[in-house]
C-alpha cells in the first residue's frame, strides 16, 4: 500500500471513531468501513495513532479496542462515566434474569401445551374406566367358574402330551423303517408302494409332530 493510501486508511479510520465516538476492535472498524481498506491497513492505523496519543488504547485479555480521545469532546465527567457504566451493569444482571425468567415460563408453558386439556383428560378417565369394568366383569367371571383344571391336572395333561408325542415319532420312524426295507426289493417309486398299500402319511393331512 502506498503512503498516500496509508495516510488515507489513517484519516478514514480516525474519522470514522470520531464520529461514533465509542470504542471498536480493528476487525469491527475493517467490517464497518465495508472492507474499503485492508483489515492490515486498519491494523497498522489504529496503533499507528495509538502511539501517536491520537486515540486511546484500551486491551482485555487478548482483546484490543480503540477509542478516540475525550478531551475533544468537551468536558469529561468521569464520575458521570462510573455512574454510566454502574447503570449498564444493572440492567445486564436485570436482562440476564429477565432471560432466565423466560426460558422458565416457555418451558412451563410447553408443560402446558403438551398435557390433556380438561375435557380430553375426561373423555380418557372415561375411556380407561370402561376398559377397567370390563377387565373387572371377566375377572369375576373366571373366579366364578365351576370347573377349574388343577396343577396336579394341568401336569397331567402336559406328561400324557409328550407321550403321545413320543409315541407318534417312534410309529412314524418304525413305519418309515419299514417301507425303506420293502422298497428295496420293490419295483416301483416309493409314492407308488405308498398308493398301493394304502398308506396316509401325515403330509397328505398336513400333519406335524410337534415338539415335546
Amino acid at each position: 500500500m502506498s503512503k498516500k493510501s496509508e495516510e488515507e486508511a489513517s484519516q478514514a479510520v480516525l474519522a470514522y471513531l470520531t464520529k461514533q465516538n465509542r470504542p471498536y476492535s480493528a476487525v469491527d472498524i475493517f467490517s464497518n468501513l465495508h472492507k474499503e481498506y485492508g483489515k492490515t491497513a486498519v491494523q497498522k492505523s489504529l496503533e499507528k495513532l495509538a502511539c501517536e496519543g491520537i486515540i486511546t488504547e484500551k486491551i482485555n485479555g487478548k482483546q484490543k479496542a480503540y477509542a478516540p480521545k475525550q478531551d475533544q469532546f468537551g468536558d469529561y465527567d468521569e464520575n458521570e462515566i462510573k455512574k454510566i457504566d454502574t447503570q449498564i451493569s444493572t440492567c445486564t444482571e436485570k436482562l440476564k434474569k429477565l432471560q432466565e425468567t423466560l426460558k422458565t415460563q416457555e418451558s412451563e408453558l410447553r408443560n402446558v401445551n403438551s398435557t390433556l386439556t380438561t375435557k380430553d383428560a375426561k373423555a380418557r378417565l372415561s375411556e380407561l374406566t370402561q376398559k377397567c369394568d370390563k377387565y373387572q366383569e371377566r375377572l369375576k367371571n373366571i373366579k366364578s367358574a365351576t370347573k377349574h383344571v388343577t396343577p396336579e391336572e394341568k401336569d397331567k395333561i402336559y406328561k400324557e402330551h409328550k407321550q403321545c408325542v413320543q409315541m407318534w415319532k417312534k410309529r412314524k420312524r418304525l413305519a418309515t423303517d419299514i417301507l425303506n426295507g420293502i422298497l428295496e426289493g420293490y419295483p416301483k417309486s416309493k409314492k407308488q408302494l405308498i398308493e398301493d398299500i394304502g398308506i396316509e402319511t401325515d403330509e397328505e393331512y398336513g400333519a406335524v409332530i410337534p415338539g415335546c
